[in-house]
């Protein structure tokens, strides 16, 4: 069985035991975190069930494993002829879960 969810404006497909990386959540390391924006389920004994735009009743249930940076970005301007050079870093934030159980509702 799979489950889309919504996080952060972006979308996962997860399995249970699936490990991801969303955008940064507020929440410690081993503590559970719930997500209520399901958009479909799917594998299951009823087949694809489709949202509108959320299912309802439908839940994932993941452990947080810890939180961390990307690798870094860089970013570079430059004009021609004027001296212009402009170099800059970023590295995104983000949160490892484990997704430990689906639950249809």
């Amino acid at each position: 069985m799979y489950a889309i969810i919504s996080s952060g404006g972006k979308q996962y497909k997860v399995q249970e035991g699936d490990i991801i990386t969303v955008e940064k959540l507020g929440a410690a390391a081993g503590s559970i975190y719930d997500f209520e924006r399901v958009l479909a389920l799917g594998g299951g004994d009823e087949g694809l069930n489709i949202g509108a735009p959320y299912v309802s009743g439908a839940k994932v249930s993941a452990s947080v494993i810890g939180d961390g940076k990307e690798k870094k970005v860089i970013i570079y301007k430059f004009k021609s002829k004027k001296g212009f050079h402009k170099k800059k870093g970023h590295r995104q934030p983000f949160t490892k879960l484990k997704i430990d159980k689906i639950i249809t509702g």
